[in-house]
């Protein structure tokens, strides 16, 4: 469906309303169930429209990990100190470059107020800290994480660390925990659902004015009437191909994609026919998940020259995003005898190898290019330093032969990547035009618009952004002042 397809509706051409709310919600995932509940609390009548047959969408397949912090009852009752003030400073580096500052801040100031908020709908967290992290998915028990390499450099150098993963409790995978508890309490404050329902276009006024949604169900036409405003709460864009070859083409790279077939910019696409502004549509997440178990960070990563690009012992968020984006999709972890371990998808080593310089033949490196990486890596290591990229200890330790290599590139290992990019919004969802005036009566939040991520990303973030700004853009939906 192409944008031409997508232009908006007169609401003057619409002989019949089907049905009519205050508000409309398109998308009944955690950020539509967090936007509709809101909008119902504020006392509004509210219709949340899903393309499938129940609320879930891609938060519903997560692990259920919400990134907060600030100081949560879960933070202290590990041990750890965080606030605001820290919370910010490293999201501002992590979520970059070029990170939306102003969502931070009111997300980092109003955290621990949106962790009683979540609390009070019904979710549970536990204060069982997982030194570890960012390997398999959490079990119950399980409950607060470093989930953005918090405590890696370059990060740890900024602000003093602290996990802000916070995994839902209740059965796994949280995620759908996270969903049934959040769609419940939107249907308990008094919201309609409309499944089966599949947004096609915006209805506008005269004056431009986003009146309503043109929808199918059932192979029939509906029109949709919203008193005061529409919600795009539809996902993001990571199963459009056209969308990715225009924006993020070195995805054709990976076979996997993160979400649902629901990911498909249908709301980013309807919004943009009415004039819309996006932001960031280049960017993305993109996980590599290697580092279980842990072990396997004491190996160092190269890409097709023989180089390292990145520490090891960071988030794999990070890692996936530089060997993707930087090394091209090309890259080889090696690892020696003492740390070698099947990966914790059954990934076994692809090469073994009883010298550097046959490891290095084997997998077809320049000559002299692993052999001399991985001397000035020993070299370092064995004095406890690593100049180049920072891995600390204890991951950072020389290598020894034989050695194996486990390969790593994107047409053979399951990267992981989903869209970050979006509708230009302000932080109370209003969807801004091409001129950065908002479009009267459109509001989005989640993965349909470019929140708090820019070109850095950390896990729980996606669910974080979706229910704090979801919960703003229903109620400013309202028209109602809070």
């Amino acid at each position: 469906m192409t944008n031409a397809s997508m232009s908006p509706l007169h609401a003057a051409a619409i002989e019949t309303w089907h049905d009519e709310a205050d508000v409309i919600v398109v998308g009944f995932g955690v950020a539509g169930a967090s936007a509709a509940y809101e909008a119902a609390a504020a006392g509004s009548s509210v219709l949340v429209i899903e393309r499938a047959s129940a609320a879930g969408g891609a938060a519903a397949l997560s692990d259920g990990l919400l990134y907060l912090g600030g100081g949560t009852p879960i933070q202290r009752d590990c041990g750890f100190d965080d606030s605001a003030e820290s919370m910010k400073a490293f999201l501002k580096a992590a979520c970059g470059p070029g990170p939306d500052e102003a969502k931070i801040d009111l997300y980092c100031d109003e955290s621990l107020e949106h962790y009683q908020w979540l609390v009070d709908r019904g979710l549970t967290f536990t204060a069982g800290f997982v030194p570890e992290g960012g390997g398999p998915s959490p079990k119950d028990g399980e409950g607060l994480l470093y989930t953005g390499g918090e405590n890696a450099y370059p990060f740890d150098e900024i602000t003093p660390p602290a996990p802000r993963g916070h995994a839902v409790q209740g059965g796994r995978p949280g995620g759908a925990v996270l969903m049934r508890t959040l769609s419940q309490a939107a249907l308990d404050a008094g919201a309609r659902a409309g499944y089966d329902t599949q947004a096609k276009r915006l209805i506008v006024d005269d004056d431009g004015r986003v009146r309503g949604v043109l929808a199918s169900r059932y192979g029939e036409e509906i029109a949709l009437r919203a008193e005061s405003g529409v919600v795009l709460t539809a996902g993001g864009f990571v199963y459009h191909p056209e969308m990715v070859e225009q924006y993020v083409p070195t995805l054709a790279r990976t076979s996997l994609r993160l979400g649902t077939e629901g990911d498909d910019g249908l709301g980013i696409r309807m919004a943009q026919a009415a004039g819309a502004q996006v932001k960031r549509m280049d960017a993305i997440e993109c996980a590599l998940p290697f580092n279980a178990p842990r072990g396997l960070v004491s190996g160092i990563l190269v890409n097709r020259r023989g180089h390292r690009f990145i520490n090891e012992d960071t988030y794999m968020g990070r890692v996936g995003q530089r060997a993707l984006l930087e090394a091209e999709g090309e890259a080889y972890l090696i690892v020696d005898e003492a740390n070698y371990a099947p990966n914790w998808l059954g990934v076994t080593a692809t090469w073994v190898c009883e010298t550097v310089e046959e490891l290095e033949q084997e997998i077809g490196l320049p000559t002299g290019s692993l052999s001399g990486t991985l001397a000035y890596y020993n070299q370092h290591a064995e004095a406890g330093e690593d100049p180049l990229f920072h891995k600390r200890t204890p991951a950072l330790v020389p290598l020894t032969a034989p050695l194996a290599g486990f390969d790593l590139r994107a047409e053979k290992f399951p990267y992981a990547p989903f869209t970050l990019g979006g509708l230009h919004t302000l932080p109370g969802g209003e969807v801004l035009d091409l001129d950065g005036e908002p479009i009267p009566g459109l509001f989005a939040a989640g993965r349909t618009t470019s929140g708090i991520a820019a070109y850095g990303y950390c896990s729980g973030l996606s669910l974080g952004d979706s229910t704090f700004f979801g919960r703003r853009a229903g109620r400013a939906a309202t028209g109602k002042t809070a």
